[in-house]
């Protein structure tokens, strides 16, 4: 039998990605999902028949589902509330931690010894509470993440791998269903969204990573080396390709000048770095990761306006107004 992965956060952006990566490579997949996205989450993966089964939850935080948790070879955490649908730090901040605590301390109680989870940014918890949007998100999976860490410290049979990328772009996966302009659900790929109006903004810094390879680095730390040969597995992750975000915008009007009237007119912004200098070296040791694995730069940003439009053509057919968020 196939090994089982206990997914959580299967239908967001990031997670839709580890979910097909997960049963395209043979995996059995047990996907925990909000009770009123269940059905229809089911659905939109049918060609993968009994390899995908949905643990329906009501709140990540509190509900238990150890008969889910039975026979599975490992869990990888990418629940958190998003940042668009919760207006207060406090809630983001309580809606990462618990959750992911609730996940991992059943994991250990049903014998689970690999655990992976996403997070990133640097914030302490006052700070943290003085943010919003985005960067309260961030510096909810922040805390999230330190709170992984005191459970290492205090269950070292549990292998735990983090992985930690900056802002995620990338082509909306199989199975992601928006069916109305819920702009918050589109995560960070509302960003790039902003490209395609002119009065858009372009990302507060160049620092990127392609969802796929995020997701890729997900499934690596799967069968990675354990702790006690390669330390502690905070894996920082990044794109290696310089961002310029005046040749990006070049780059889609070359490709895609149908698309010449609606791109951002903003000048481009400009920085001092154009990527962040990650310890290749590093991922290699741990994930098996070389910087010919990376999704290309142009690819990136192309696949995600692509089907940033596939989207916004099936919301047009459907009658509703398109307007991008400031």
């Amino acid at each position: 039998m196939a090994d089982i992965i206990f997914l959580t956060g299967g239908s967001g952006f990031l997670g839709s990605h580890i979910l097909i990566q997960l049963l395209e490579q043979g995996y059995h997949v047990r996907a925990a999902v909000r009770e009123k996205k269940a059905t229809h989450f089911k659905q939109s993966y049918e060609r993968f028949k009994d390899q995908l089964e949905i643990v329906a939850i009501a709140d990540i935080a509190t509900d238990q589902f150890p008969d889910a948790l039975k026979g599975v070879k490992a869990v990888i955490h990418t629940a958190a509330p998003i940042s668009g649908r919760v207006n207060d730090a406090e809630s983001l901040l309580k809606g990462a931690v618990e959750g992911l605590l609730n996940v991992i301390h059943q994991a250990e109680k049903a014998g689970i010894t690999r655990v992976v989870v996403t997070n990133w940014h640097q914030t302490t918890k006052e700070a943290a509470l003085q943010t919003e949007g985005v960067t309260a998100y961030s510096a909810a999976k922040t805390l999230a993440e330190r709170e992984v860490w005191n459970f290492a410290e205090a269950h070292p049979h549990i292998e735990i791998t983090t992985i930690n990328p900056p802002l995620l772009y990338g082509p909306l996966a199989e199975g992601f269903s928006l069916p109305n302009p819920d702009y918050p659900a589109l995560s960070t790929n509302l960003i790039i969204y902003k490209f395609l109006t002119p009065e858009g903004t372009f990302p507060a810094y160049p620092l990127y990573l392609d969802v796929r390879d995020a997701a890729k680095a997900h499934l690596l730390a799967l069968d990675s080396a354990p702790t006690s040969q390669v330390g502690r597995k905070r894996i920082i992750i990044s794109s290696p390709h310089e961002v310029v975000f005046a040749d990006i915008i070049s780059t889609i009007n070359a490709k895609r000048p149908e698309l010449k009237d609606r791109l951002i007119k903003t000048p481009p912004r400009e920085f001092p770095y154009k990527r962040l200098d990650v310890d290749l070296k590093r991922l290699e040791e741990v994930l098996k990761m070389k910087v010919e694995d990376f999704t290309p730069l142009d690819d990136t940003f192309l696949d995600t306006i692509d089907s940033l439009l596939t989207l916004e053509k099936q919301w047009t057919a459907a009658g509703f107004d398109i307007k991008i968020p400031s």
